[in-house]
């Protein structure tokens, strides 16, 4: 049942305004454009991944290893999914401390809407951070529980829990695999009038998923953490060493040196600037890359930056125009026209096959140096503050006007 855990430094402090309402915006596109494009079982797969998890945090503009990516990720998941959960079919529960032990309330009431059988979802609510809190004795105390559920009854569960003592945070993954069968078999389900679907956890078919999941806590805390593991560094820099320079160097040279006028599968993004290019890459794999894709998270920091500063400020306007067209491409696809979607997935296809024939040379000093130089240009903010013209010194005016360092991909 249990996807896989992250470890992740301890952060303090809060998402500031001006990201959290960016961060709910673009996640609420990537969700629509998840469950448009592959449905609301393959969303809940990947919040399953901490890997894919981890790279979505760092798209938004989140600090990419910090422990602070899951709360403010899965607020800004529920801000934006909730207000169309009926539509979506897709409703988050639970939350951070107070907004936690408010997860059986909110799924007896998503339950009461949909017909889904309340009880059941509290139960496995419960037994997931039962699991996690008690179960596994690894020094973690959990202090949020998010809960999201498919109008079918499918399920993930994403929690994280602290040890203060060694400054560390960490993520448990859930996913409710034995629960797929219902939506295999549809006919174990028990329609009510005007309830939608109901799940019937008593019917003799769901005994298994009772018993697995009576039996999680019964296993050793060595068993159950062989699962897929992410442990996020302490250092705050992004290096070399913590992105795959070969899938970001090829993301880079798409949109810093093709012509998207002569790429057929482009020709809808012409009039797109390299920096929007860049983030609209990083974004489209999130969407539409494969697992073996997400094994290098830091490498999506390079879409929007981090609140942080590291690896560069997040680029607002740049931001802001990657909502945009996003918005733009999932409305026209609700309307029949998926040009426009389809030429955001050809990014990441596009990105995938120039890697083939790619060999990077050291790049990604001067490339964070670059972006840095720039960042006031496309409106780069952080805690604290916005980013400022640099200095004019030789130096700087090099790197504020570089050109985009392809002569040292060979």
């Amino acid at each position: 049942m249990k996807s896989g855990h992250a470890d992740l430094p301890l952060h303090y402090g809060t998402v500031p305004a001006w990201l959290a309402q960016r961060m709910s915006l673009l996640g609420g596109a990537i969700v629509e454009a998840i469950v448009m494009e592959y449905g609301r079982s393959e969303l809940l797969r990947r919040l399953g991944d901490p890997f894919w998890f981890q790279s979505l945090g760092c798209v938004l503009g989140m600090d990419w290893h910090s422990s602070g990516i899951t709360t403010s990720v899965m607020h800004a998941l529920k801000k934006a999914v909730n207000v169309r959960s009926q539509e979506l079919g897709i409703y988050i529960c639970g939350g951070r401390g107070r907004s936690s032990r408010q997860t059986p309330d909110e799924l007896l009431q998503v339950a009461e809407r949909t017909g889904l059988d309340g009880q059941a979802l509290v139960r496995s609510s419960r037994l997931a951070a039962k699991v996690d809190n008690t179960a596994v004795q690894d020094g973690f105390q959990l202090y949020l529980h998010n809960f999201v559920v498919t109008s079918e009854g499918e399920w993930a569960v994403v929690q994280q829990g602290m040890n203060p003592s060694t400054r560390m945070a960490r993520r448990y993954h859930w996913l409710s695999s034995s629960l797929h069968s219902f939506t295999e078999e549809p006919h174990t389900a028990v329609c009510g009038r005007n309830q939608g679907l109901i799940l019937n956890l008593t019917h003799h078919d769901a005994a298994p998923t009772k018993e697995s999941l009576l039996a999680l806590t019964r296993q050793q805390p060595d068993r159950m953490l062989r699962e897929a593991a992410l442990v996020m560094p302490a250092h705050h820099e992004v290096r070399a060493a913590d992105v795959d320079l070969k899938r970001l160097g090829a993301a880079l040279r798409l949109a810093h040196e093709t012509d998207v006028r002569n790429m057929e599968e482009l020709l809808l993004l012409q009039g797109v600037g390299p920096r929007t290019l860049q983030s609209l890459t990083l974004v489209s794999e999130v969407i539409y890359g494969t697992p073996s894709r997400f094994a290098d998270p830091a490498r999506f920091s390079f879409a929007h930056g981090g609140k942080d500063g590291h690896p560069f400020p997040v680029p607002t306007q740049v931001y802001d125009e990657t909502i945009a067209l996003f918005d733009d491409a999932i409305h026209r696809a609700r309307l029949g026209d998926r040009d426009k979607a389809d030429a955001l997935r050809n990014l990441s296809q596009i990105a995938a096959r120039m890697e083939e024939n790619y060999t990077p040379s050291p790049f990604l000093d001067d490339w964070i140096a670059r972006e840095r130089a720039n960042a006031w240009r496309w409106g780069g903010r952080t805690v604290a503050g916005k980013a400022q013209p640099p200095k004019k010194s030789e130096t700087e005016e090099q790197a504020a006007t570089r050109p985009c360092q392809l002569s040292l991909w060979e």
